[in-house]
């Protein structure tokens, strides 16, 4: 019997739509009334470590003229697919074709018991996936866990990368050199196992937004709580401690001279965001996550890397402002009028 056929197995994926439901329903609040909501999720199945594994993705057509062009949005750890509804739809109104996966481990797709977990194997799984839709070539936005991704993707496949535009993205520090201590993943699953909507909602407000908090906001923290508390509660926490794992320990900083495609950081300069700081002393805790300074050196060190500040935002300028953001990515994909 191969594990994807298993009786664990299959329940893990017809808990899949009920825990999709739960987690994306909010989110859709989140976006702007008029972003239409992304189609229905695709199925992409393939084998990967000795077992068959699902990764939903959505297919979002352009609405406009297409100018042959794609584009691959790359969600963060603590996010689902529909949060990019409002990006989806400014890229397909300009003749996009763009592709939304849920990486494995993540929100629809396959949860594995055991799985390792790399950037280079989530690059691998993302690359198949545009390989089966006949994507040559993508440009890539990556917010957050995506954009340290999206890096990775660029680094392994140049030749398939017309553009990376990272939003807010983690990794432009390595945590762990820089003083935040290690945390098992036993000890990850037990804290992620603790998760509900007061613990997730104290933890954006002090590292995404820097200590706002507006209404735009409750439903991405409920969202993420209705995951942890749903039938696939479980396995998502689990998941949700290897992927901690992954992030801590595969440090992409020390490569960014070898990013070889046009790049353009978009960065809210209220985000705090830093793997590791609440078990960091005080004084390195403090350092960690300037999101200012990491933004500044990483454009640096990228070659002919343009930087994009946003002034007043935080961790989720797509969210947070909408309208500046879309004018923003409009610049980054050098279709601004």
């Amino acid at each position: 019997m191969r594990p994807s056929d298993r009786p664990s197995s299959r329940r893990r994926r017809a808990g899949a739509a009920l825990l999709a439901a739960l987690a994306l329903a909010p989110l859709a609040a989140v976006a702007e009334t008029e972003a239409p909501p992304l189609p229905a999720a695709e199925a992409f199945r393939f084998e990967s470590q000795n077992q068959t594994l699902t990764m939903r993705y959505r297919d979002v057509a352009p609405t406009a003229p297409a100018n042959g062009r794609t584009a691959l949005l790359l969600h963060g750890k603590n996010f689902c697919a529909d949060y990019w509804r409002q990006t989806a739809a400014t890229l397909a109104g300009h003749g996009f074709r763009v592709i939304v996966p849920e990486q494995i481990g993540f929100c629809a797709s396959d949860k594995p018991e055991r799985y390792h977990f790399s950037l280079h194997q989530l690059a691998a799984n993302t690359q198949a996936l545009l390989a089966k839709l006949g994507v040559e070539r993508a440009e890539l936005v990556g917010h957050s866990m995506g954009g340290m991704l999206a890096l990775r993707y660029a680094l392994l496949y140049p030749q398939t990368t017309a553009r990376l535009v990272l939003v807010n993205p983690i990794g432009l520090e390595d945590w762990k050199a820089k003083g935040a201590p290690y945390r098992s993943i036993d000890a990850a699953y037990a804290a992620e196992r603790k998760s509900s909507y007061e613990s997730i909602a104290r933890y954006q407000r002090a590292n995404y937004y820097d200590g706002d908090w507006k209404p735009a906001y409750e439903a991405l923290a409920r969202g993420l709580a209705a995951v942890y508390a749903g039938p696939d509660g479980k396995a998502y926490a689990w998941n949700a401690a290897l992927t901690s794992d992954m992030i801590y320990t595969q440090p992409v900083v020390y490569e960014f001279e070898r990013i070889a495609v046009p790049t353009t950081l978009i960065i809210g300069q209220r985000d705090r965001t830093a793997i590791g700081r609440e078990g960091a002393p005080p004084a390195i805790a403090k350092a960690l996550g300037d999101y200012p300074a990491l933004g500044r050196e990483a454009a640096r060190r990228i070659p002919g890397a343009r930087l994009i500040e946003m002034p007043g935002l935080g961790h989720l300028p797509q969210i947070e402002a909408p309208d500046r953001f879309r004018a923003e990515l409009l610049k980054a994909f050098e279709l601004a009028r």
